[in-house]
């Protein structure tokens, strides 16, 4: 689902209760009407919108008892600062993600999804060890993830003073936003107008513009294949 309609989605505080009431255990509307105070029928409707969303789904008891339940796991960032505005959604990653991959980022000592622990878990071994080796990879993901909290906060802080210092450093106090962001897609790697264009989310004219008087400022060169690179690069 589009980022931007998720996040008109999960602008209504009853649907954000519902999720985390979600969270804790599957229930029945009945149950979340009363957990949020309003109407089965208003409850009904936020459930059905959170359906079409693929973020709940329901399922029928014994009893003919329709329960709902959280669908899939999310992640919704939303980034607000002086240099721009975005929103990205993203599902989690299979276990089997190659980390070796992310050439700026060194994770050591996760075991979690280890065939010793499944084997376990479909009862082949002992459940208690099951028990104790997951919870000891709870413990360790959950740190992970406050450091890598961590890091992308100081992530963000730099980028904002990099971007304040290449803006600067450009002199385009009109356009210091779009320029700073138009000669960093340059350096990596974006070097035709289009590819620009989308990159920067501008149209193709206003890049253009950019680039010329980027060129003209000695910041930009063209090159004869229609490209672009930064002045003075290898």
């Amino acid at each position: 689902m589009d980022s931007g309609a998720l996040l008109d989605l999960l602008g209504n505080e009853n649907r954000r209760r519902i999720l985390r009431l979600l969270a804790r255990k599957p229930c029945y509307v009945t149950e979340i009407s009363e957990y949020l105070g309003v109407s089965p029928k208003a409850v009904i409707d936020h459930l059905r919108r959170l359906e079409e969303a693929g973020l709940v789904e329901s399922r029928t008891d014994e009893k003919r008892r329709k329960y709902f339940n959280i669908a899939r796991n999310l992640r919704l960032e939303v980034t607000v600062s002086r240099h721009g505005f975005g929103a990205k959604s993203a599902y989690p990653a299979s276990r089997d993600l190659d980390l070796t991959r992310c050439h700026h980022l060194s994770i050591d000592g996760v075991t979690a999804g280890n065939t010793d622990v499944d084997a376990d878990v479909d009862g082949d071994g002992d459940p208690e060890a099951a028990v104790a080796s997951l919870a000891d990879d709870l413990a360790e993901l959950e740190n992970l993830e406050r450091e890598l909290s961590l890091a992308q906060r100081w992530v963000q802080g730099r980028l904002a003073d990099v971007r304040d210092d290449l803006a600067e450093t450009i002199e385009a106090d009109d356009h210091e936003g779009l320029y700073a962001e138009v000669v960093a897609a340059v350096a990596d790697g974006a070097d035709g107008i289009e590819t620009l264009s989308r990159r920067v989310d501008a149209p193709a004219d206003v890049v253009e513009h950019a680039l010329n008087d980027l060129h003209d400022r000695g910041i930009l060169e063209p090159d004869d294949e229609g490209g672009w690179s930064v002045t003075g690069s290898a």
